[in-house]
């Protein structure tokens, strides 16, 4: 490779949460780092997160809450950083913070703090920084990696692929951190969008007139369930609800609404009882938004008084309207995916460490690897995690060593 050479200890591709996190704990354990990224602009998935105060972290954090092919993988890592440890980092920094709801931890300013905050734990690293720029050629010789960026070669005997999935490809998202990793002979399960708006065709079309209402329900999906708000829209669905489910959903298969996640058992029955001359329409819409309810009703083509209507039929709507099944045709997209499920296996890398177990010295951390969390700041503390145990492992003693004898 043609160009200056520079040496340094380990280089990371991708200046997002993972990357930058990454580098600054090792640049602070003595390291010399060198962060790349092709934007000009670093951590810009962290400055749209969150409506802009960012979601950083969750406090309800387990390993059940994150898919994967491996779902023990995200074990190791998650227990040696938690959200306390990223809490203690950011509260160090001054920055004020607030829980809303289900353990999410959102910043009270701007998430432009958090961008700030890395920053400034690169430069007390020492870590050198290289935006704007793309990585050329990548190879791989006599215990280093040599990275072709900005007219010259970078060297180290480590590199970190932290340059995240194909989610959100405005933002400048691609698939280059499969493309490293299968160079390097690593496995790349199907990546495909996640916490992502579903669309609807088909009998479900009509629904799509519905476009903003929105109410709390159960969605399932297999065994998965979320209770969340649902919202429809002039495509299909959406909030929180449904892009919980979309994580877990396959073409092809069905989703089943409960619209009415409080409704005791027979409650039907018992509104006939209170108010036989109340028809269907009626007894939702003091349940629910009334153009659902409305539509609700009429799809279940029950208009006359509660009264006249047969018990046995009171009952089957009830249960419909507890499983009611969508049959969604796709989804929005990457570009409306707020991550992405799959991406490097998790089979060639180590849990411990996130190095390639056939690559010494190559690594994949954050949203590059096929670990994937619920909506409400479980990304971002795989981000945090996965980096962590990235940088410990390269500022070990007995890296440092291996690195003495290359």
């Amino acid at each position: 490779m043609a160009g200056a050479h520079s040496s340094f200890d380990a280089i990371v591709i991708g200046a997002g949460a993972a990357g930058m996190l990454c580098a600054a704990e090792a640049g602070k354990r003595g390291r010399r780092i060198l962060l790349i990224d092709h934007s000009d602009r670093p951590g810009a998935k962290i400055l749209i997160s969150g409506g802009g105060r960012c979601n950083f972290t969750n406090i309800h954090t387990a390993p059940d809450r994150f898919l994967s092919a491996n779902p023990h993988f995200a074990k190791s890592a998650l227990a040696r950083y938690s959200p306390q440890d990223f809490i203690a980092l950011i509260e160090r920094d001054g920055i004020a913070w607030h829980e809303k709801t289900l353990g999410q931890l959102f910043c009270d300013g701007s998430a432009r703090q958090v961008v700030d905050l890395l920053l400034a734990e690169c430069r007390a690293g020492g870590v050198e920084l290289q935006l704007g720029q793309s990585v050329g050629e990548i190879d791989h010789g006599e215990g280093l990696f040599r990275v072709g960026v900005g007219g010259r070669t970078a060297a180290a005997p480590a590199l970190v692929i932290a340059c995240g999935g194909l989610s959100i490809p405005k933002l400048g998202a691609t698939g280059f951190a499969y493309d490293v990793a299968r160079r390097f002979g690593l496995k790349v399960i199907e990546p495909r969008p996640a916490l992502v708006p579903l669309t609807l065709g088909g009998d479900d079309v009509l629904f799509r007139t519905l476009s903003g209402v929105a109410a709390p329900v159960e969605v399932k999906c297999g065994k998965a369930a979320f209770r969340e708000a649902a919202l429809f829209t002039h495509r299909g669905l959406s909030g929180p609800a449904i892009l919980q489910i979309s994580s877990y959903w396959r073409h092809g298969e069905p989703i089943a609404v409960d619209f009415l996640p409080d409704a005791p058992a027979g409650w039907l029955r018992d509104a006939k009882r209170h108010t036989p001359r109340a028809n269907l329409r009626r007894v939702l819409a003091a349940r629910l938004p009334e153009r659902l309810a409305e539509t609700l009703a009429d799809r279940l083509a029950l208009d006359r008084p509660l009264a006249d209507t047969p018990d046995r039929q009171l009952e089957a709507a009830a249960t419909r309207l507890g499983t009611w099944a969508f049959h969604p045709n796709g989804t929005e997209g990457f570009a409306k995916a707020e991550v992405t499920v799959g991406g490097i296996a998790t089979a060639g890398l180590s849990s411990r460490t996130m190095e390639a177990k056939s690559v010494p010295g190559l690594y994949a951390i954050g949203e590059a690897v096929d670990v994937t969390g619920w909506l409400g700041g479980y990304n971002f503390q795989w981000a945090w995690a996965s980096a962590s145990a990235a940088a410990e492992a390269i500022a070990s003693p007995a890296k440092l060593m291996m690195t003495a004898a290359n």
